[in-house]
C-alpha cells in the first residue's frame, strides 16, 4: 500500500509540476532528485491506444560537447545519449507508453527521466512510426522528440537495470551504418 501511495502521490502531484511547460531551467533541487529516483510508473492500466495500437513516445537526448586537446570543452560537437535495452541486448533511445493523464511531451520527458536519468527541453516531434512489439503481438505507434539535456541525474528510477552512453552523433551514425551493412550481407 505504501508503494502504491508513494507512486500515486508522485504521479498526481509531483509529475504534473516537473513535466509542465511552465517548469523550466534548473528546477530539480537535490531533495527532488532523490524523490524522483524512487518513482517509476509501471503497468498498462493508464496506457493510450488508438485503434488497437499502443501509443509510445520517446526522446533522443542530445547535448553539444567537444573535448579539446587541453581537456577544455567547446559546444560544437553533437552527442546523443543511448541506453541499454531492458534485457541488456543492444542500445536504444528512451521510450515508453504514453498514458492518459499526460501530454505527449510530458510522457516523453517522463520516460527519458525514468530510463536515462536526464531532464531537459522537449522540442517538436520528429515524426511517427509503427512497429510490432518483440514481446507481444501488439502493434505500437511511436512518436519521438529531440530533448536538449540540461541536467544529468546521478540517481534515477532505472539506474540499476540500464546503462547510458553519450556518443558523438557522427560516430553513432557510422557504427549503425556498418551494423546495417553487416546485417545485409
Amino acid at each position: 500500500m505504501g508503494l502504491f501511495l508513494s507512486r500515486h502521490m508522485a504521479c498526481k502531484f509531483f509529475f504534473p509540476y516537473v513535466f509542465s511547460r511552465k517548469a523550466s531551467g534548473d528546477f530539480l533541487p537535490k531533495q527532488l532528485e532523490d524523490m524522483v529516483s524512487l518513482v517509476s510508473r509501471t503497468g498498462r492500466h493508464l496506457q493510450r491506444y488508438d485503434e488497437g495500437c499502443r501509443q509510445v513516445v520517446g526522446c533522443i537526448p542530445y547535448r553539444y560537447r567537444r573535448t579539446n586537446v587541453d581537456g577544455s570543452h567547446d559546444n560544437n560537437e553533437l552527442e546523443v545519449l543511448v541506453i541499454s535495452a531492458q534485457k541488456g541486448h543492444g542500445m536504444q533511445f528512451p521510450k515508453g507508453g504514453w498514458e492518459i493523464d499526460e501530454s505527449m511531451e510530458q510522457a516523453a520527458s517522463r520516460e527519458t527521466l525514468e530510463e536515462a536519468g536526464v531532464v531537459g527541453n522537449v522540442e517538436s516531434t520528429l515524426g511517427k512510426w509503427r512497429y510490432k512489439s518483440k514481446r507481444q503481438s501488439t502493434v505500437h505507434e511511436g512518436y519521438m522528440f529531440p530533448l536538449l539535456v540540461n541536467k544529468q541525474l546521478e540517481d534515477w528510477p532505472e539506474k540499476n537495470i540500464r546503462k547510458r552512453i553519450w556518443e558523438a552523433l557522427d560516430e553513432l551514425v557510422n557504427r549503425l551504418t556498418k551494423l546495417e551493412q553487416n546485417r545485409n550481407q
